[in-house]
């Protein structure tokens, strides 16, 4: 597992009309509990008169980190119908929010969770959905005159450049991807003078 499906980028206030109520729904990219909280206190900040504010996210490379909340609706009629959209679309490290008005006529355990089931898969649908590679930090100890060795090597595995500190020693911070490790670990243990750790 060296990839995961997530967002690339938030979906915001998809609108479901169902028998007087009305949901709204969003979608975020989240990466840790912090982004987590702030992001559903965002939306219950815009929304304070919503009467629900359903969510479920999946979190971590396999989704194990998950939670599915039905904020007061019948257990299971709102939180999970969500939930199983993320794992219908294969996501993770996503947050999806429906925010329910109620308009007064009660939709019934089996309304409530079609209707969340099917604001989770409008909001998705609109989302655009990316592959994203791991990535690791790396960082290299060299002699300045193999500065060219080292960017070549770091150049054809697609490597990123965070920092670049030409002292004496040559310090070079860049982040792999995870699936290119060894072979750049193996091409910096044949060169001489230089260190690296992960």
């Amino acid at each position: 597992m060296f990839s995961f499906k997530t967002i690339e980028s938030a979906v915001e206030n998809t609108l479901l009309k169902e028998k007087g109520s009305k949901f709204i729904g969003f979608a975020f990219p989240v990466s840790n509990e912090e982004e987590l909280k702030n992001t559903l206190e965002k939306i219950r900040t815009e929304h304070p008169k919503a009467t629900h504010h359903c969510y479920a996210f999946r979190m971590g490379l396999n989704g194990e980190n998950y939670r599915a909340n039905d904020d007061g609706e019948p257990s299971g009629s709102a939180g999970l119908p969500i939930y199983n959209q993320l794992l219908a679309h294969e996501i993770t490290n996503v947050l999806v929010i429906s925010v329910r008005y109620y308009g007064g006529t009660k939709l019934g355990v089996s309304g409530l969770v079609k209707a969340y089931k099917e604001s989770a898969k409008m909001t998705l649908e609109e989302a655009h959905i990316i592959t994203k590679e791991l990535e690791i930090e790396i960082e290299i100890q060299f002699n300045f005159n193999q500065q060219n060795v080292i960017f070549t090597l770091l150049s054809k595995f697609d490597a990123k450049i965070i920092n670049f500190d030409s002292q004496e020693k040559a310090l070079i911070s860049a982040k792999i991807k995870l699936k290119h490790k060894e072979e750049i670990l193996e091409s910096l243990s044949n060169l001489q003078f230089v260190q690296f750790k992960i």
